[in-house]
Parts: C-alpha cells; structure tokens; sequence
C-alpha cells in the first residue's frame, strides 16, 4: 500500500514542492526516511511514532520508507512530521486514501498528538496556492497562512482533530487572518535638541531612501536619531509588506500572525558575526541584513564590527538581495535595506580637538576609522560630523518642528518620486516601480533623464571627480543625492546648488572631516 501527500522544501522565503511517498511492504518492522534529510528529518519517525503511541495507534508490522521527492533537494527542519503521518495514515487506511488529495501539509509533531508550530507557514501557503493546492498547517499558524488570501488553510490543533475532519467526524473550519498593528510607537524629532545640521541628513535620507553615517562624540544624539528614522518614513505598502512578512514568517518571527505596516527596523550588536548580518549558519537562516528588508539596518558603533562581517555587506547594499552559498544550495533572500551607522572619531570618542580632545590624535583618528573599508564608505550617501551638545542646547525649548511635520516633507517628496517615475515610463519604454522608485536607487538612463542638471551643476560634479573627491560610484551616488534635495525644495531639476550641498555632505566624511570638527 502506498500513499502520497505534498510539502515544501525552504530555499530563502522560495518554498518548492516536495512530494512524501510512503509505501509499506514486507519485512522487519522499520521505519525508514530518505531523501536528502537534515537530522531533524531523520528524527521524523521518533515523533511519527510518539504521535501515534498517544493516539493509540501502532505502526503496523512492515517496513515503512518514506522518500522525500525530489531526491537531490536538500529537506531542513521538522514541518515534514505532519505529512509524513498523514501518508503513514492513509495508507495504513486510517484515513480515506484520497482525502490528501489536493492539499499540501507542514507541522511538528508532539509525542501526545498535537501538532506543534514550526517556521514558514505564509511562503508554505503561498507556494500551495501557486500549485492550486489547499494547506494543512498547525492550529498556531493558520492566522499566518491565511493571509496567502486565496488559498485553503486548514489549522487543526491535533492528528485527532485532523482525522475526525478527513472522517467527517468534524468540520474544521478556516482560519481567519490575524491581524495588523501600528507597531511601537514612534519616536519624535522633537526630543532631540541641537543638531540640526543631522536633522537635515536624516529628513533627507528619509526622503531618497540613501544611506547614512553620523560621526560624532558619546552623547552627541547619533543613535537618537537613528531610532526616529522609521517615524520619517512612510507604512509598507501591500506589496512590502507581503515580502517583509515572508521573510519574517522563514524566521519564525510572526506571533499568530500578526502583522505589521511600520517599517523594520533592525539594530544588530556590534559583536555580531557575517552570518549573523547576511545570513547563513546550519540552515542558512536570514540575516539582519534580510530581517530588515524594506525598512532600517543600524550599525551603532560601526568600526567596532568586524572587517569582514562589514564588507559581506557591500553587495547587498548594491544589489538589495543576499546569496548564502552553501556546499550543495545556493540560498536567496531579499535585503533592500536603508543603512544608518553611527560611530566615534576615535577610540576615546572625543577626537583630537576641543575638551577632551585624543592625546593620540590625528593618528587615533585614523586607526579607529580606518577599520572601515573605503569601498563600504564609497556606498555611504551622507556622512555627518556631529560635534558634543553644549549646555546651551540643552537649554533650548523643544524644537517647534518635529517627527510629524518632517514626515509631511518625506511623504511630498517620495509621492513625487513616484509619480516622476511613472510619467516616465512611457519615454523609457519602462521606468522602476515602488521603493526601486526611490531616488537613492535611481541608475542609468533613468536616472540621467530624472536627474535634469543644469549646466552650472555638471560642472561641479565635474571638477570634483577630476580632483579625486569621487569615485565613479561616487558620481551616481551624488546625483541621487542632489535630486532628493532638489525634490525636497519642490525643484524640477538639479541646480548647482542642489550639487553642492550634496558633495558637502559626501566630502565632509568621518575619514576626512572628523579631525577638524572635533
């Protein structure tokens, strides 16, 4: 007798088919998985065999293999009890043989019969929809999966449930989409006194999604600023937020599915490994990188991190994507990140001029700074010196402008981007859409054609690649920059002074500018 239910293996938030035969035949009582399983797979049959003891079922006397199809795909983690059961059931004839006729399964097995949660439930539900197949899914994921929409979701909280339905016995009913919360609670600019100079950076940023680095002494507000970014930034939209969550959802990061539209944001500590920031380790999990994705990656203390662990990020902030190369996989999740770092001038954190000023400066300086690679400074927007809060800052009433109004100016001014690109479209033969949308990842034609500079500006953009100020990475990074700006004044196109702004804040860099600030 033989039985065959579907399931889905995890590469990144892909999920691909995976087909549990199962087949009984004669022999010694045994129960054997193959397939190209990890050791959770393997210990499937332990579960298999628990579960059933606490239903009062016994696995009958001959020798059970199990084959996990394809069989040169690599099988992670333990959502394979559940369908492993269900073929064991149907085809011992405890349920009807083709009642897994067209639904896919994933779920843990505990040893009394419950089925227990386990990671990707909503990519699990996306993939079975794609097939045309309905999904079986633990009680604790169903509020997750039901948000794939069209797909069929069965959530029973135990085999005795699951079996009573197949049987007839009882109607499981579907599960409804869990649901979707502000998030925390945003943090406003008016908390923040002085540093206006850093405000301008961040509200630019914000408004062209460009990466971001504040340099400055302890206590001089770099990491307050970081935490009021994503107050800056618009909701995900439905789009986003279905590849936020599906990252999410592959790290079991989803509590009974509820969602979110604030954006992520993701503040790794700097003793983090390059797994830990891209992505990788046993089952090549997503990184901080990914955990971000559409939303905010800090760096807080940026040359504290290790030099390799930092430079694994200079292809993602090109690409917006990770690959985590393994042995026998190549494993792909998303990483459109906005990167905001913030660092000391020097190991002391005071830098060589002013009260306590670095006895060691300017040698300190570049040490401490020069843990930075210059090819992950090349990919930094707007590097801002900010120098210590004085008493008279501290002093000043709250400013009158704060997370809101800033906000407005973020939204007017990504509105816009949007809609330049859409216009655009038609000239292009095709134009980016959504956050590729976004200034700060404007490239090519399209970005020539948005960007408008005016004589007087390309002249300036000129003389400062002839002088070595910029790479050519540089160049396009400076366009991108002095657009924001320009769309932030509500300019049509690029002036000389939108350029200039943008290569001061390019050329005033912690490697450069820090020493004559502090």
């Amino acid at each position: 007798m033989a039985a065959k239910v579907v399931t889905v293996a995890f590469e990144g938030v892909e999920a691909r088919r995976v087909d549990v035969e199962v087949q009984l035949t004669g022999g010694a009582q045994v129960m054997v998985i193959v397939g190209l399983g990890d050791k959770a797979v393997a210990e499937s049959k332990e579960r298999v065999r628990g579960a059933f003891a606490g239903l009062g079922l016994s696995l009958p006397p001959k020798r059970i293999v199990a084959n996990l199809a394809p069989a040169d795909l690599p099988k992670e983690g333990s959502h394979y009890d559940l369908p492993i059961a269900l073929a064991v059931m149907a085809a011992m004839g405890v349920i009807p043989i083709d009642a897994l006729d067209g639904w896919a399964a994933m779920g843990e097995l505990s040893l009394d019969g419950r089925i227990a949660p386990c990671a990707g439930a909503l990519p699990a539900a996306m993939a079975a929809g794609a097939m045309d197949l309905g999904l079986i899914c633990p009680e604790a994921c169903g509020p997750e999966a039901a948000w794939a929409g069209g797909t069929r979701i069965l959530a029973p909280r135990s085999l005795v449930a699951l079996i009573n339905h197949f049987r007839g016995g009882q109607i499981l009913s579907a599960p409804s989409p869990g649901p979707v919360v502000e998030g925390e609670a945003v943090r406003d600019l008016c908390d923040v006194k002085g540093q206006e100079h850093a405000k301008r950076a961040l509200e630019i940023a914000a408004a062209g999604s460009h990466n971001l680095l504040f340099c400055g002494p302890p206590g001089s507000g770099k990491s307050m600023l970081a935490q009021r970014l994503p107050g800056l930034l618009p909701p995900l939209s439905s789009h986003e937020l279905l590849e936020t969550s599906m990252v999410h959802s592959v790290a079991g990061l989803i509590a009974k599915g509820t969602l979110t539209r604030a954006r992520p944001y993701r503040a790794p500590h700097h003793s983090a490994s390059m797994a830990a920031l891209t992505g990788g380790g046993l089952k090549a999990k997503p990184g901080e990188v990914s955990l971000a994705h559409n939303g905010v990656l800090f760096l807080d203390e940026l040359p504290e991190f290790g030099v390799q662990a930092l430079d694994s990020l200079r292809g993602p902030l090109e690409t917006g994507e990770v690959m985590v190369a393994r042995a026998n996989a190549h494993v792909r999740y998303p990483a459109r990140v906005q990167l905001v770092a913030a660092m000391n001038p020097c190991r002391c954190g005071h830098g060589g001029a002013g009260r306590g000023a670095c006895g060691k400066a300017p040698r300190c300086l570049r040490d401490y700074q020069g843990r930075v690679s210059g090819p992950l400074m090349d990919r930094i927007d707007l590097a801002i010196d900010m120098p210590a809060v004085t008493a008279a800052d501290l002093a000043l009433p709250p400013p009158t402008e704060g997370t809101a109004e800033a906000a407005a100016r973020v939204a007017r001014a990504r509105r816009l981007q949007q809609e330049r690109a859409e216009a655009m479209a038609h000239d292009l033969g095709s134009a980016p859409v959504g956050a590729d949308a976004l200034n700060g990842r404007a490239e090519g034609r399209f970005l020539e054609k948005i960007a408008d500079l005016d004589e007087a500006g390309r002249g300036l953009l000129a003389r400062a690649a002839e002088a070595g100020q910029i790479s050519a990475r540089g160049w396009t990074r400076v366009l991108r920059l002095a657009r924001t700006i320009a769309d932030l004044e509500g300019a049509t196109g690029v002036k000389r002074v939108h350029v200039a702004e943008a290569l001061a804040h390019r050329r005033t860099n912690a490697l450069s500018g820090a020493a004559g600030v502090f």
